[in-house]
């Protein structure tokens, strides 16, 4: 097998998630045992991955988020009034296509910036998936 000439060519088309998984397919003693499209499979998964980590890594950038937050890090249980149904309805993103705002009122130090970075940051995995129709007006 071509290995040198292949990792290069994988290189320079710019699939960097195949050639990695590539390398450590070649590394691993039992992957033999997999057939071609099994193999196949597992190195497009990996392409797509990392390709998916990099958007998510560009968009959050993109974003300048003050606070590292997300959804799932929420405390519910402090008096805020705070309430879940409506922060997961938010979670789903619906409002960024149905092209809503979200105004963020309340005391100081309460966690607006927490709870609007959290917003942000679920809005940027979700945009991300496929299905999800994100339009700027």
């Amino acid at each position: 097998m071509l290995l040198n000439p292949n990792l290069e060519k994988l290189q320079q088309l710019k699939f960097c998630g195949m050639r990695q998984a590539l390398e450590e397919q070649l590394q691993q003693h039992d992957i033999d045992e997999l057939s071609f499209t099994e193999r196949l499979a597992l190195l497009l998964d990996r392409e797509v991955m990392e390709r998916e980590n990099r958007r998510l890594k560009t968009r959050l950038k993109q974003a300048k988020l003050k606070q590292p937050a997300c959804i799932e890090d929420i405390d519910f249980k402090h008096s805020r009034g705070l309430s879940k149904s409506l922060m997961l309805s938010l979670a789903s993103c619906k409002w960024i296509n149905d092209h809503n705002n979200i105004l963020l009122i309340g005391p100081t130090g309460t966690g607006k910036t927490y709870l609007a970075c959290a917003l942000a940051h679920k809005a940027c995995l979700e945009r991300g998936k496929p299905g999800y129709v994100y339009k700027i007006a």
